[in-house]
Formats: C-alpha cells, structure tokens, sequence
C-alpha cells in the first residue's frame, strides 16, 4: 500500500479519529479562547458529516463510500474520482478537528485566531441596527490557518519528498480541495451588546462552516470531477477531453475512470450491489434500475422494531415503548 493510504484506510470517513475523544467546552461559545494545560492528546468529536452524512449522501450509489471492508484499500490505490473524494474529505477532516482543537483549547500550541491586525468587521447584510454602532473582534475566532498548516504537514509530507508522478500531483491538487472547502468557507458571527437589548457594540469573531457543510459541497465536486493526464513535463496536470477549462483549486480530479461497481471485484474493490436497497419509483441513481445494474430486484417484507409513544418525564428522563413497524424494502438481485 502506499504512503498515506495506511492512514486514510484507518480513518477513512472519520477524520477527527485522528483527533479522539470529545472536548467538555461544547457549542459555539466566543468564551471557549484560551489554550488550557489539559494533554494536547484531547480532540474535539468527528464532525456528524463524516461518520453519517457521507454514508447517507452515497446510500443509494453504487459505490456507497463504506470503509468497513477488506476491499477499501484498493479502492485507494486507484486514481479514480472516488480516491479524490477520500482524499478530499480526509484533509478537509484533519483541518477541521484541529481548528476546533485549537478552538476549544484542548492543544498547547495554539488558542483562538489573533485579530489584533485585522481591519474591523463589516456589518452583515441582513443587519438592521442603525449608525453609529461600535465594531470589533473579540470571542474566540477559529483559527483555521493553524489547522490549515498541520493538515498540509501531515497530509502532503509523504508525497513532496522528490516525486512529481501524476498520482502525487492529483493527490496533493486533491487534499488541496478538501483543505479549501474549509478555509474558503468561513462565516462571521457576531453578538450584541449594550443596555436594554440595544446593539451599541458588535462583537465578532470567525468561525468554520459545519463539518456536513463542508460535506456538501465536496460532493457536488465529486459529482463534477474533472479527468486529468500528465503534462509532458511531468509536473503539469491537463484536462482530458475538447473545450474543458483547466480545474480549479476547488475541484476534484482523477486519471481512470471508475469500475461500475456492480458486481464484487477484489481487484478494483467493489463490493457489487446485490443485496442492496433501492428505490423502485425513482428514476435517478437510486432508483432500482441504475443501482441494481439492471439485474432486477425482488420486493421484501420486513418488520424492524422502533421506538414510539415517547414521553418526557420530569426530570429529565425520554421514555419510550417498543412497537412493532412493518415495511416493504427493494433489494437488489
């Protein structure tokens, strides 16, 4: 296997597994801002896309971004746009879960985003205050430049070291995008203060986009992916195909088409559909025809257990009843 996909393989759609267990400071409180002398080992929990979104974002394809399996190494070994998504979402990972390390004060060798050059904010769009209110930074802002740095380090350190093949260039453009989906991506907020509800100054500070944001929009470059080939010089990337703008920094790119996924290849790390659920109304990727690689499917009766009837008692305990839900599933032949 080669360098890095060891550690891709191992976190593969967890990439705060890099990071560990969740901090005590929750939420997006200005107040989480200094470094404390806790172990810099404590990182804050995955971010809820990686672990959960990204399965249900690719539920109903045929590759379905699983990575418990034997196969997903090969799947890494293979410069198809699913590597450049893994790629992308792993870096995009690591900056995330150490900006919000950095942010919750959870490591020694960073805090919360110097602003002390910083031209004062400007006023949200939507705001309504009037004239004359004060601006400034304050809070505890994230500081995504640190978070950026570490995720090149320890991203792009194994393939710098005097290679320049096109698997290295696109996997280096590739952990770029995801870098960027982050850090291009940041959103102001900001709090109000003064007597009476009154807004006489503004605080702000920055903070990142949700990790399922950062998800989102990594999956709409998946799906507009730019196939690339090696330029002469060897250190040039060139699209394939008459009249294709050369990709930008933002998007995803590949060399080799992907297998079809339809049927279980050691080789290319399929797993093949069968057995899987489709949607037999649909008419898109999920629909039975696409996803079952037109084998067909067969209508299943099956009765799961859920919860029901909850009700909150004081205090504070949910308590539910166990019923009984009968639903009909579309599996792949």
């Amino acid at each position: 296997m080669r360098p890095a996909e060891e550690e891709l393989v191992r976190w593969s759609w967890t990439p705060t597994a890099f990071a560990g267990r969740q901090s005590a400071c929750r939420g997006s409180r200005p107040s989480c801002a200094r470094p404390s002398r806790r172990s810099s080992a404590r990182w804050p929990k995955e971010p809820g896309w990686a672990s959960g979104s990204a399965s249900t974002s690719f539920r109903y394809r045929r590759w379905n971004c699983t990575s418990h399996n034997k196969y997903f190494g090969k799947i890494l070994q293979q410069d198809i746009r699913e590597t450049a998504f893994v790629y992308a979402i792993t870096a995009a990972g690591v900056t995330h879960a150490v900006t919000q390390a950095c942010s919750m004060g959870d490591l020694l060798l960073c805090g919360c985003e110097a602003t002390r050059n910083r031209a004062p904010p400007r006023p949200p769009s939507s705001s309504t205050t009037g004239d004359g209110v004060k601006w400034e930074w304050g809070g505890c802002g994230d500081d995504v430049e640190f978070g950026y740095e570490k995720s090149k380090q320890f991203m792009d350190a194994k393939r710098r070291r005097g290679k320049s093949d096109i698997r290295t260039l696109i996997d280096l453009h590739n952990n770029e995008a995801g870098r960027l989906a982050v850090k291009l991506y940041m959103r102001t907020e900001c709090k109000c203060h003064g007597l009476s509800g009154s807004c006489t100054l503004r605080t702000c500070w920055k903070k990142m986009p949700h990790f399922r944001e950062v998800g989102d929009r990594l999956l709409e470059r998946f799906n507009g992916a730019s196939k690339v080939m090696g330029g002469n010089d060897g250190k040039t990337l060139i699209p394939v195909g008459q009249n294709i703008k050369p990709p930008d920094k933002q998007d995803l790119i590949y060399s080799d088409e992907s297998p079809d996924f339809c049927l279980p290849n050691r080789k290319t790390g399929s797993l093949g559909t069968r057995g899987r659920m489709c949607n037999s109304t649909a008419m898109d990727i999920s629909g039975c025809d696409l996803l079952c690689c037109e084998r067909g499917y067969r209508e299943e009766t099956v009765v799961l257990e859920e919860n029901c009837l909850c009700r909150f008692h004081w205090c504070c305990v949910v308590q539910c009843k166990k019923c009984l839900v009968r639903k009909e599933l579309s599996v792949c032949h």
